[in-house]
């Protein structure tokens, strides 16, 4: 696709965290942009003063008058609207040009030098590191993030449209559009069953995508996954490798194994050994684009984190408060992980909100079983998000099954007083659904306290 012969760009779908980087990557390119969203969001409010036109009711009189020309108007949909949304029926009664966002990804990664990032864990913050690495290298890259990078308050890393790094999302085989010259998997745990049906189908999908990668292209895989390529893993035989690994005063020391030497004396601010994990992978990736260890070591020291991925809301020596974007048992694990790693002895309280009735179903033991690490839990009803509710799916049926007597179904008003009836010194808010809006609530409750 020429998108030279595009003025406007509609977005159905405008402020989805994928959606919303592509929409400031053609602001950034000269396009008149705008759309719909369900809702008003902190993500809606910053394209608005982008001047992105942008309204909340599925109401086709409501679009801007130059993004009704067929002619000159790229209409671009997230797949999680509705069937019979109004707008998107408009422009494909009326011929318009209409693409899902993947696609979209797909044309760019044709165009570009493309590092992609897939993996059913790990993908956002990967992306960020990489992204980050490579812009701090001075490369002439645009990075689409899942997620706000807390070192550019965005979604989007634009230094120049010659590279690409991108997330290749497995969620709808999305991926599957994408035409990476490097790619990486790192992890292919079972998840999205209500689309693949079983986790056989999700592993072929991966390998589906791993054929994707352009002509001369490389593909790097963690450690023990069922995939040829150059393999990435922590203190093991792995290609790339973390090794010497120590911790100072919150950060990791580490030295980098190669295939061609040793790199002595990295630093990285990010807890937990699954970060560590999406660090490796990122320095292979770039130093096989072609940056420099030496300005790696710059870059990774200065690198800050992904918002809502173990992010910090306090930290004082009596207490901690961390936010985190996991939602799936794997992810819960590591987390736990990260967290007695960082603070041994201390009491953790755990804040979920389960996400999906369809993933609470196909994992509910795994879930319980992650759960149960926690020295004490706060679970909210389950967010349903593009779901109908199944029956029997609930999250008392969630806690009847975790073994820890310490725990609690609540409500999301009820949240910091639970908190504050507590003695726990780290106390975690943890899912993908709206729980991130208590977020603020509760560390400006806490800060008073503490």
């Amino acid at each position: 696709m020429n998108f030279e012969n595009i003025n406007n760009v509609y977005f159905i779908g405008v402020g989805g965290i994928g959606m919303s980087a592509i929409a400031r990557y053609f602001v950034a390119n000269g396009k008149q942009v705008g759309g719909y969203d369900k809702t008003p969001t902190d993500i809606t409010n910053a394209l608005q003063d982008l001047g992105v036109a942008i309204h909340f009711n599925d109401d086709v009189s409501e679009i801007d008058t130059p993004f009704l020309n067929a002619e000159s108007t790229l209409v671009i949909y997230t797949p999680a609207i509705p069937k019979g949304h109004s707008e998107f029926e408009y422009f494909k009664a009326n011929n318009f040009n209409i693409l899902k966002r993947s696609a979209i990804l797909g044309e760019i990664t044709r165009q570009t030098f493309c590092l992609a990032v897939a993996g059913t864990h790990g993908k956002t913050t990967t992306t960020s590191i990489l992204g980050h690495l490579l812009n701090a290298c001075n490369s002439p890259v645009t990075a689409f993030l899942g997620g706000i990078s807390e070192n550019y308050n965005s979604n989007l890393i634009l230094n120049g449209t010659e590279v690409t790094v991108v997330e290749a999302d497995e969620f709808d085989r999305s991926f599957l559009t994408l035409s990476p010259d490097l790619a990486c998997i790192t992890s292919m745990d079972a998840d999205h069953l209500d689309i693949y049906g079983s986790a056989e189908e999700l592993v072929k999908s991966f390998k589906d995508f791993s054929e994707c990668i352009k002509p001369g292209g490389k593909l790097f895989v963690k450690k023990g996954l069922p995939l040829s390529g150059i393999t990435y893993g922590i203190e093991d035989d792995a290609d790339y490798c973390a090794q010497n690994i120590s911790i100072e005063n919150g950060s990791y020391i580490f030295d980098l194994k190669t295939p061609k030497g040793l790199h002595k004396g990295f630093k990285f601010n990010l807890p937990g050994r699954h970060n560590l994990s999406n660090a490796t992978i990122a320095l292979a990736m770039a130093a096989e684009y072609g940056c420099s260890y030496e300005d790696l070591k710059v870059a990774l020291e200065s690198y800050k984190g992904v918002k809502r991925r173990f992010t910090y809301q306090i930290k004082t020596e009596d207490f901690v408060f961390i936010d985190d974007y996991a939602h799936h048992p794997e992810e819960i694990k590591a987390v736990h992980h990260a967290v007695r790693e960082m603070y041994p002895g201390k009491k953790v309280l755990a804040v979920f909100q389960p996400h999906l009735f369809s993933r609470t179903k196909d994992f509910i033991d795994e879930f319980a079983e992650s759960l149960s690490k926690f020295d004490e839990l706060l679970l909210l009803d389950i967010y349903p998000a593009r779901e109908l509710p199944i029956e029997g799916v609930t999250s008392k049926w969630l806690l009847d099954k975790i073994k820890n007597t310490n725990k609690k179904l609540v409500e999301k008003a009820n949240i910091i007083d639970e908190i504050k009836a507590s003695n726990a010194q780290v106390v975690l808010t943890i899912g993908a659904g709206d729980i991130g809006q208590e977020v603020k609530l509760i560390k400006e409750a806490f800060y008073v306290e503490n």
